[in-house]
């Protein structure tokens, strides 16, 4: 979906388009055209984008291992120092 420009609209783009080197009007043609060419959507397979945790340990193993990595910090830093 696009926006209309009404021809009074397209004369005033125009007026300005006109004073550009031909390398430019020749740029801004191409980009036009590619814009005018329907692009078919490409389909996704979802599996594709997640996976699935893989390991030899079961859960409670892989739970009890996370909760002694975990480090607990108890040192509260002030975000602005006192005056």
């Amino acid at each position: 979906m696009g926006i209309a420009l009404s021809n009074k609209a397209i004369e005033k783009y125009y007026g300005f388009l006109r004073k550009l080197d031909n390398s430019s009007k020749k740029n801004l043609i191409i980009k036009l055209t590619d814009s005018l060419e329907v692009k078919e959507n490409k389909t996704i397979d979802l599996t594709s984008i997640f996976g699935a945790w893989e390991d030899s340990k079961d859960s409670d193993q892989i739970n009890k291992d996370i909760r002694e990595a975990r480090v607990e910090n108890r040192d509260i830093e002030e975000l602005y120092p006192l005056i």
